[in-house]
């Protein structure tokens, strides 16, 4: 596969990314009410929910100022985006996981920074809980940047055993 074709595919994925996070966002929004509303998937497991998180992952920051805490939050994702943008064209040499990772990475920082700068908040509506034991809500944007990071560290532990074999 070509360069340019590499590239296409790995910002064709975060443009995918991107996209199902707008419309499981905007589905959530319109079909389950703000902070009270939730719709049972999994019983004792997963319901799906509708949060504004006006901070960053876990609600860190929520209470700082908005005057600080928008510009130090969309300031941030904009840096880390244009730098895992860069990262990925430059990987284009061949396919790789991590290149598809940063192709996730990109998709979620840029599917939340959208919210940030829009809205100033991110809506959060996954909720997955084990009887009084919840985990905070997030979004396929968050889900988006854990599978990437998830790959990233699986490359970086056994794709160097690989490497050194071959």
């Amino acid at each position: 596969m070509s360069r340019s074709a590499l590239r296409s595919l790995y910002f064709l994925i975060s443009a995918l990314v991107i996209l199902l996070d707008r419309l499981t966002k905007l589905f959530a929004a319109s079909h389950v009410e703000l902070n009270f509303g939730k719709v049972q998937v999994i019983p004792n497991f997963f319901f799906i929910s509708h949060v504004e998180n006006t901070g960053a992952a876990f609600s860190l920051f929520a209470d700082w100022p908005q005057r600080v805490r928008a510009p130090l939050l969309v300031g941030f994702s904009t840096l880390a985006m244009i730098v895992v943008a860069y990262l990925l064209w430059n990987s284009a040499a061949k396919f790789t996981w991590s290149a598809l990772a940063l192709s996730f990475i990109l998709g979620g920082a840029i599917g939340n920074l959208y919210d940030r700068a829009h809205y100033g908040r991110v809506t959060d509506f996954l909720h997955f809980y084990i009887g009084s034991h919840s985990w905070p809500d997030f979004n396929l944007a968050d889900s988006a940047i854990v599978c990437g990071a998830i790959l990233l560290c699986i490359e970086l532990i056994f794709g160097g055993k690989q490497a050194r074999r071959n």
